[in-house]
């Protein structure tokens, strides 16, 4: 990640069989699920931006993102800093970052669950 800090990421169920598939079908001898094309090394992150290039899709990764983003203030009741931390952003206000040390994991898993829904066409 750019910020080089861990990152917890809820998953929901079919993106949990998609990595259990990936583990699987990885290379012998590699600990990475998604390597990149020098095997031992995790895949870029221009990897997808290629790929929806080359498929010529007028998608980007970064939309990916917004699109969630959106999701969430307009379509939810999530409050924005749970889906500012799914995101990864980093709390711009350094008083207010050294007082929230959580992860919100448990309010991302439960966002993060609505967003699978509404992305597989479940919105109800």
């Amino acid at each position: 990640m750019k910020a080089n800090r861990e990152h917890v990421v809820p998953l929901c169920s079919r993106a949990i069989r998609i990595v259990e598939r990936c583990a699987e079908l990885r290379l012998p001898g590699c600990p990475i699920i998604f390597p990149g094309v020098r095997g031992k090394q995790p895949m870029s992150d221009m990897t997808m931006s290629k790929l929806l290039k080359e498929m010529g899709q007028p998608f980007t990764s970064h939309g990916f993102r917004s699109s969630f983003r959106d999701w969430v203030s307009e379509e939810t009741n999530h409050p924005s800093d749970v889906a500012e931390a799914a995101l990864a952003h980093i709390v711009a206000n350094k008083t207010e970052a050294a007082y929230r040390r959580g992860n919100l994991l448990e309010k991302r898993r439960v966002m993060m669950a609505e967003w699978a829904d509404y992305c597989e066409g479940d919105k109800s």
